[in-house]
């Protein structure tokens, strides 16, 4: 039987093992007894695939990212075996070498890219003197490598020149990340470790460097071992997927097998609880249970205590491989049933809570009601902090909101979602008084909070009366937490400070009690830790407790679960909506992930603004900003959020809705419509004039800042703008 060439591609089966790891382990001696963090994993890894490895946070990917490459920090051991089979000659025990042999391994054979680009760069020495200096150090001609280098920065959309005389400082955090992949290939390794490369970027940057990944590996012959912890992200890139739990491998098949069929009870619940536009919100769940404690893992299948198909054999026999297919094995004595016990679509689900209090529609909230805060063309300007040399100049201005105007109404949510520095967490930090805005006046209950701050003129409402009603529920929980406070002296406070009425025993019982609802029993044991006793998911849950004790009105919750694990956000963010509906309070979410804007706004009835370069682009119901996008940067984002499913679309970054990957100098945006350097549907008239805020579907709430929404508008008769004419008027 015959295949295409893409189908030849994507079956690895054929490919020779590039790189080899048997019964590998590692181990760090500790007080509490020994944590074993990787536990005789066999991998083998085929030249010229790319190999994703997913896994929940503290499953071991990065350990085995390090095991690849002999780089276990001590106190750790590792033991196994690690065999490199290069194209010519024979194969090389890694474990065996010598330090000036990993030297050459890790740079010349196998090289690692981090997930902190910043941490790999030396802050005080420009991106040029890193890339001499490994050259140098290998004995390369730079000359050479340096001519290398301008192409590998070329091939990842990047200016090269701008690029090497910059210090990492002056550079995004894409273009740091691209840059870091360019110097990873500078020496030509054969494979490239990845370990969450694209953890820290926004979804049009992850999607972006996806693509070129793609390019990439084709161009140079790249064999690439991709670790991440969300699985859509990959979908499109990957040839394998290997899928870790408990620090060994659950799961191990072809992309299209593993998200098609997945086998492993725990693969099936991992994609059941991933957020996606595709699959109904009534479909997913979180992963019941926790990880365990690496100095104390299950015996059997260390996924028993979580898993619904568990029994006695689970819990004392350690489930080898079993075979799917030739290519498709899993670690599960019950896989054959798991099709069955978890279903990937379902009708109904009796398990499943729904919420008994049906969400507001966006009509039934807005209906002859006064707004609870309404922002009237809120600006944010900031004057940029002028370096030693720039004395004499004048000051360059952030416009991070620049005119900006949005209700929020009672029991509502708005969730606001874009790139980094666009401007989400500045309006956010405004609405709920936090930033004063430089222009543009933000009312609570018809009053301006600003007067009330300042004394001017008569109020009803207090400045301490508007703080408490306006809260805020930050990204990193363990920031906003203090250290040294017990859980239940920082949940204490709101209450003395506000109800004053409780004794010290109510106010006990009250926090018990939410902490039990939450889901942190036995609350009694929570109610005397420290933050740092805390899981990050817990850590949260007790911010969101203290930012509900206040009683506010409005919670700005900025990426509130951006740092948790995939399997953990469906379970906090319905959280967060039954708490919402238990105290009556609105929410403003920042986001920068469409798949969890869509699912908070759709359980609440709520709305998705779409914020771009200090400007609200678009905003209107879920459904129409996730099916019927009028806003073409809505529509790169819609593009850019990854699916579960691959349909091949998104093999080359030419057919991405954007013209430029980079967004623009925020000091100095461009004129007329802010997007139009970037975007596929510009015409001449984007260039000098500003498009209004317009209806941009039946739904009355549905706007969209774009000239495409009017029938009539110049814009039709205007000249479309080319990619070649912006290099000419640059």
């Amino acid at each position: 039987m015959t295949v295409s060439q893409t189908e030849y591609d994507r079956d690895t089966s054929h490919r020779e093992t590039i790189l080899e790891i048997q019964n590998a382990s590692v181990s760090f001696d500790m007080e509490r007894g020994d944590s074993r963090v990787l536990d005789s994993v066999d991998l083998d890894i085929r030249r010229n695939e790319v190999l994703g490895v997913v896994g929940e946070s503290g499953s071991g990917k990065s350990m085995l990212a390090s095991a690849l490459l002999d780089a276990i920090v001590d106190p750790g051991v590792l033991t196994g075996e690690v065999t490199y089979y290069p194209k010519d000659g024979a194969p090389v025990d890694v474990l065996d070498l010598d330090k000036q042999g990993l030297k050459e391994f890790r740079w010349e054979q196998v090289s690692m890219v981090f997930q902190g680009a910043m941490s790999s760069f030396n802050p005080v020495r420009k991106i040029r003197t890193h890339f001499v200096e490994t050259l140098t150090a290998h004995d390369y001609n730079v000359e050479e490598g340096m001519e290398r280098a301008h192409r590998l920065l070329s091939d990842l959309y990047l200016d090269p020149e701008r690029v090497l005389d910059s210090y990492p400082h002056e550079l995004s955090g894409g273009m740091k990340q691209r840059a870091l992949i360019a110097l990873s290939l500078i020496l030509e390794p054969e494979v490239l470790v990845m370990d969450e490369p694209t953890a820290a970027l926004d979804l049009l940057m992850q999607r972006s460097i996806i693509s070129l990944l793609q390019q990439i590996q084709k161009e140079y012959d790249l064999t690439i071992v991709f670790i991440t912890h969300d699985l859509p992200l990959i979908a499109d890139l990957t040839d394998r997927i290997a899928v870790l739990y408990a620090f060994e491998i659950a799961e191990l098949g072809p992309t299209e097998e593993i998200l098609e069929f997945p086998a492993h009870p725990y693969t099936r619940l991992l994609l059941k609880s991933t957020p996606n536009l595709e699959s109904s919100i009534d479909e997913m769940r979180p992963v019941e249970g926790s990880a365990p404690d690496p100095v104390n893992v299950p015996a059997g299948c260390s996924f028993h205590p979580r898993c619904p198909l568990s029994d006695g054999t689970c819990e004392t026999t350690d489930p080898g491989p079993y075979s799917v297919n030739d290519d498709h094995h899993v670690h599960c004595h019950h896989w054959e049933d798991s099709a069955d016990a978890i279903p990937m679509t379902e009708e109904t689900d009796e398990g499943f809570a729904e919420s008994s209090v049906a969400p507001l529609t966006e009509a039934t909230r807005t209906a002859g009601a006064e707004p609870l805060v309404s922002l009237d063309d809120v600006e944010v300007h900031f004057e940029k902090e002028k370096g030693f040399f720039d004395i004499f100049s004048d000051p360059e201005t952030v416009k991070a909101v620049d005119g900006i105007s949005l209700d929020i109404y009672e029991q509502d949510a708005v969730v606001l979602v874009g790139e980094s520095g666009c401007g989400k967490t500045t309006l956010g930090k405004a609405a709920v008084g936090l930033q004063r805005p430089t222009g543009g006046s933000i009312n609570y209950r018809g009053t301006d909070i600003w007067d009330v701050h300042d004394g001017n003129g008569d109020h009803d409402l207090s400045w301490g009366e508007i703080r408490r009603s306006l809260q805020i529920v930050h990204q990193d929980p363990g920031s906003s937490l203090n250290p040294h406070r017990r859980v239940k002296t920082s949940l204490e406070e709101p209450l003395k400070r506000w109800h004053d009425d409780l004794d010290g025993n109510d106010r006990k019982q009250r926090i018990l009690g939410l902490l039990d609802h939450v889901g942190m029993s036995p609350p009694e044991d929570y109610f005397e830790r420290y933050p740092h006793q805390l899981s990050g998911g817990e850590q949260q849950r007790v911010a969101i407790i203290r930012a509900m004790l206040m009683n506010p009105d409005l919670i700005l919750a900025d990426e509130p679960v951006s740092a948790l694990d995939v399997s953990l956000r469906v379970e906090m963010m319905d959280l967060m909506i039954q708490l919402q509906e238990m105290f009556d309070t609105s929410y403003l979410f920042i986001s920068h992930d469409l798949a969890n804007a869509r699912y908070i706004a759709e359980k609440t009835g709520g709305r998705i603004g779409v914020v771009y370069l200090g400007e609200l682009v678009e905003i209107g119901p879920p459904e129409q900003i996730i099916n019927n996008p009028q806003h073409p940067y809505t529509k790169a984002l819609r593009w850019a959020t990854p699916e579960l499913h691959r349909d091949g679309s998104a093999d080359e970054v030419d057919d991405s809705p954007i013209r430029e990957i980079d967004i623009p100098d925020p000091t100095n945006p461009p004129s007329g419509c802010r997007y139009h350097t970037r975007c596929p549907e510009a015409r001449e008239v984007c260039r000098s004039e500003s498009p209004g805020s317009y209806e941009a579907s039946d739904e009355e709430s549905h706007r969209a800042a774009c000239f495409r929404t009017l029938d009539n508008h110049e814009y039709w008769h205007s000249d479309p703008i080319t990619d070649e004419m912006d290099r000419q008027s640059d």
